[in-house]
């Protein structure tokens, strides 16, 4: 590294994207000048080889049983300053707040589709609505939400996705931590410790209390080995102090959950859902299998789960594209935070905004979720795009587009060189009783092959412990 911040370091910087931490005329930024002075300009490889032995060691892994591997960190790490968190910590929470205010509402009088914000179908017709759920008047809330961002060429943020569900990736984002060289952190570089999270996590979930004794018996349910992410299951148990229990160790008895665990059987006050399980019902009001174990509980106010189930109806991309909507709807407030340009193709506006630029926009199905069937418009044929064209004339309600934005890249370690990877950003924004907190932990997920821009670890991603730096 050489003075003024030139890096002699190999590192390509593209035209058209903002690179988190080269400036366009190759010259570091000076956010991260004191990081790189000591990474110095040899042994990229065997910084990350330590990498790979620690989180080994730790035994983080994330996919299928069949194909599990170690969980991708990449050794350099994401910076960001302690303004830049203070404008998104203020956006998040507004953004928060205002869509569960949304599902409030939704499972309520539904006061948004009689003024006109949203077409009422978007609720109705929305596959995690849950009708028994508001038939019975059970809240429904998120209160754990893990918001994807993206960042432009101009260096501003915006929301892709909200992610209301189960949203993933806590564990994983504060493991980076443990597995990167300490030696990295500086005076000018100390990042905000992730701990904070899972205070947060349990203060949530102690919120949910139907109890009313402030101290109830919590679990987190796991659909088991089975699931890619396993380690952060058995993670976030072991950190909450709680039992792991699987959908086939429950059983409801006399209007309260139980649960058979290696201790013996247990009652469970709160759940805190991970497994695959998103839906208590199915068409025509027909109850999943867990859907039958949890229902009665539920309806009895023995129980509460977090997420509540029924969140989805907020995690619609549909109704995704309304957010900014609901903020001024709900909240009588300017979005601090706002989308990504999106359009609802179910909506003869919007619909007529984007079927004649498919090649530049990106088109999402409605309803799959980790990037799956997602097509870039710029990167497709045109045999293929005229195709998904007549797909969605037929049926516009099943999909939104989205204006193309590129993502910001971060220098990765590729074998011994530095080499821009896309990159997102997704924070954990906690709702605990009426106060809504930002932990100080995000997973930033980079895309394996370079120039790809789905990021998703189900799809290959990786991730860098991002640093939240100190005031």
């Amino acid at each position: 590294m050489s003075a003024g911040g030139q890096s002699t370091l190999s590192y390509p910087v593209e035209v058209g994207v903002f690179d988190e931490a080269f400036l366009p005329d190759g010259s570091v930024r000076p956010l991260y000048e004191d990081l790189f002075s000591r990474i110095g300009e040899d042994g990229l490889d065997q910084l990350q080889g330590s990498v790979r032995v620690r989180l080994a060691e730790r035994q983080v892994e994330f996919g299928p049983p069949h194909s599990r591997a170690a969980f991708g960190i990449d050794a350099v790490p994401r910076l960001i300053p302690a303004a830049d968190w203070a404008d998104l910590e203020r956006g998040l929470i507004q953004r928060v707040r205002a869509l569960n205010e949304f599902l409030a509402d939704a499972y309520g009088e539904r006061r948004v589709v009689s003024a006109g914000v949203i077409r009422e179908e978007l609720i109705s017709e929305a596959m995690h609505y849950e009708p028994q759920l508001a038939a019975a008047g059970i809240p429904v809330q998120a209160e754990v939400a893990g918001p994807d961002l993206v960042r432009g060429p101009d260096g501003g943020f915006s929301v892709i996705e909200d992610n209301l569900r189960t949203p993933s990736g806590l564990a994983y984002a504060a493991v980076g931590r443990s597995v990167l060289d300490p030696g990295l952190e500086s005076a000018s570089t100390r990042p905000r410790s992730p701990e904070p999270a899972f205070e947060y996590l349990a203060e949530a979930l102690r919120a949910k209390d139907p109890t009313g004794t402030g101290d109830p018996a919590i679990a987190v349910l796991t659909d088991g080995p089975i699931s890619n992410a396993w380690y952060e299951h058995q993670e976030l148990a072991r950190r909450l102090d709680v039992p792991l229990v699987s959908p086939g160790d429950l059983r409801e008895a006399g209007g309260r959950l139980r649960a058979a665990t290696d201790q013996g059987a247990i009652e469970i006050d709160v759940l805190y859902n991970r497994s695959s399980t998103e839906r208590l019902t199915l068409s025509g009001d027909r109850f999943t299998p867990l859907g039958e174990v949890l229902i009665e509980p539920l309806k009895n106010r023995t129980l509460a789960c977090l997420n509540s189930f029924g969140t989805g109806v907020a995690d619609d991309k549909a109704l995704h594209c309304y957010v900014n909507e609901l903020i001024r709807f709900y909240l009588d407030e300017a979005p601090a935070l706002t989308n990504t340009r999106s359009y609802d193709l179910g909506n003869p506006d919007h619909f007529a905004k984007a079927i004649d630029r498919l090649d530049e926009l990106v088109i999402k199905p409605r309803w799959t979720f980790g990037g799956q069937d997602i097509v870039i418009g710029p990167d497709t044929p045109f045999e293929k795009l005229k195709n998904l064209a007549t797909s969605i004339r037929k049926s516009p309600e099943r999909f939104i587009a989205q204006e193309m934005v590129m993502l910001s890249q971060h220098p990765t370690v590729v074998g011994n060189e530095l080499s821009p990877r896309h990159v997102d950003l997704r924070p954990y924004v906690l709702t605990i009783g009426n106060e809504v907190k930002v932990a100080p932990v995000v997973l930033s997920r980079f895309a394996r092959e370079k120039g790809d821009l789905i990021v998703s670890s189900t799809r290959g991603g990786g991730a860098k412990d991002t640093w939240i730096l100190a005031p």
